[in-house]
């Protein structure tokens, strides 16, 4: 972690007269009375998007984007405030705002900051760098037109691409701080076919915590290409399911957000803390079939939803959540 702390600093504190060493003054200022616990959280983001249709390149966008949070905690109360102004005036105001809410709770006190340990899961290359603008377009007609050619009934193709590098830095009151460079890649094929009058879709797409070049190895990008068209293929040929409860089986993929809308949240720790979650004080009991283990893993290098470290600068983990029901 200690070779990112440098950069991070250099993008995030620098410009603005800044330097770590400012850091714990300008918690003092969340600390005051009646605070129990307080973090500032710099985010720099640059972006882009690139949207083939038809051949045609429909859309295209780059975000610059650069900011502050800082939470105070009082009890159950939190208060948040925001800057884009990443100077020490401009987080004293934030300081202040934020620490309005504190009615009750201790006396906060700012404890030395010390780094996170942890093993980054990523390299921290600029994914936008990594092809030109021209070699970017050329690769979205490259892929409209091999996917048009593995069908005649395809009447339309959408091919798009994104890319996000990230610079973070977290400091607590408790003494925790963690900075992390995070890129992130998507690539996504949207196909249109038609047979005998009717018409349907499918899409595909993925993407990593890496470069473009992800994509142009391995085949992947015309691997979304030929998902999307069988999918499509099968929604041409597809009957209206029938009514009633039935059961259903999940394959992998966006199965995970079902998943994540019926037991996610309520596994989550604020629900669990206040005790209002139907799965509070349930350690140890049965909530699901002996079939059933979830697991959490946000370790896995180079994944779309891998962090090193998650935004409150701890480092992510492996976690069991049901096992065996």
């Amino acid at each position: 972690m200690s070779e990112l702390l440098l950069p991070v600093t250099e993008r995030l504190l620098t410009p603005g007269g800044l330097g770590i060493d400012d850091l714990p003054g300008l918690l003092g200022e969340l600390a005051g009375p009646g605070v129990d616990a307080a973090d500032l959280y710099f985010q720099d983001q640059v972006s882009e998007s690139w949207v083939l249709e038809d051949g045609i390149v429909k859309e295209g966008g780059f975000h610059l984007e650069q900011g502050v949070g800082v939470r105070a905690l009082s009890g159950e109360k939190t208060g948040f405030a925001y800057s884009n102004a990443i100077t020490a005036d401009a987080l004293r105001q934030a300081a202040q705002a934020a620490r309005s809410i504190a009615r009750s709770g201790q006396q906060g006190q700012v404890k030395v900051l010390s780094r996170a340990a942890f093993a980054p899961l990523y390299a921290q290359d600029n994914p936008l760098d990594g092809l030109g603008r021209a070699e970017k377009v050329e690769l979205l007609k490259r892929i409209d037109v091999a996917t048009r050619a593995l069908d005649p009934r395809i009447k339309q193709v959408t091919v798009s691409l994104a890319g996000v590098w990230e610079h973070i830095l977290v400091a607590g009151m408790d003494g925790g701080m963690a900075a992390d460079i995070r890129p992130l890649v998507r690539f996504n094929v949207s196909v249109i076919v038609e047979q005998n009058g009717r018409r349907e879709r499918g899409g595909q797409g993925g993407g990593a915590r890496t470069g473009y070049q992800y994509f142009l190895s391995e085949d992947r990008a015309m691997g979304y290409a030929r998902e999307a068209l069988r999918q499509a293929l099968v929604n041409l040929e597809a009957v209206p399911a029938p009514a009633g409860s039935l059961p259903v089986v999940l394959g992998p993929g966006w199965s995970g957000v079902l998943l994540h809308e019926a037991v996610g949240h309520g596994l989550e720790g604020d629900f669990n803390r206040k005790g209002s979650s139907a799965y509070s004080g349930r350690i140890g009991q049965k909530v699901a079939s002996s079939l059933c283990t979830i697991v959490d893993d946000g370790t896995l290098a180079d994944r779309r939803g891998s962090l090193s470290v998650d935004d409150e600068g701890t480092p992510t983990q492996c976690t069991t959540l049901i096992e065996n029901g």
